[in-house]
């Protein structure tokens, strides 16, 4: 992996484990604090994440590898856009904080695709933090099924199993400047987000 960022979060954990409401949380308490942050999330909402969004929601159909360069090339854009790059929000003093990340790729897209090919499709620097919310299959699924929207491509409970197992291999690996956090994803919201808080803010 290549050098690790600093002030870059970011939230890993299964489709329904919860990234999307703690990245929003995190947010809320750095604009409460006054600390300068970028909240973000993969795939982006620029043209190449839009293209992965709609490949998610079977609109558009294509290999699985050619998905796992799509979603590099929109990660390369969002850190490095000469616009709205993250690097450039870092570079700004900001804490940026990401719902997902290379590490999504590697669980996911190594699914269908050799691990090691998607790996070096995903050769970018790492976070300083990765807050991974570790919860239940059956309750990601059930999370799921609330949400009441057609499923996406990857939201079957025995594909969730793979990448649960392709998420250990990767932390079993993982670049040693990175801090990860596990954290229940059957808690309260507001308690694991006092969590992240007191790692993050407790200096």
């Amino acid at each position: 992996m290549a050098t690790m960022l600093e002030n870059f979060i970011v939230f890993e954990g299964l489709d329904g484990a919860g990234t999307t409401t703690q990245m929003q949380l995190l947010a809320e308490a750095c604009d409460r604090s006054g600390r300068r942050c970028k909240a973000t999330f993969e795939p982006t909402d620029k043209p190449l994440g839009r293209l992965v969004r709609s490949i998610l929601k079977k609109q558009i159909v294509t290999t699985p590898l050619a998905l796992a360069m799509l979603y590099a090339a929109d990660r390369e854009d969002h850190l490095h856009n000469p616009i709205y790059g993250l690097v450039g929000e870092l570079e700004a003093g900001k804490l940026v904080i990401s719902d997902r990340y290379l590490y999504s790729s590697l669980a996911y897209q190594s699914v269908e695709c050799d691990f090691d090919r998607i790996a070096a499709l995903n050769d970018f620097p790492s976070p300083q933090y990765i807050f991974y919310i570790d919860t239940p299959i059956d309750e990601c699924i059930k999370r799921i099924n609330l949400r009441g929207d057609e499923a996406e491509l990857f939201e079957r409970a025995e594909f969730l199993r793979l990448v649960q197992e392709n998420y250990e291999r990767i932390f079993a690996t993982l670049d040693p400047a990175v801090t990860l956090v596990r954290l229940d994803g059957m808690r309260p919201k507001q308690e694991i987000a006092r969590e992240v808080e007191k790692i993050l803010f407790s200096e």
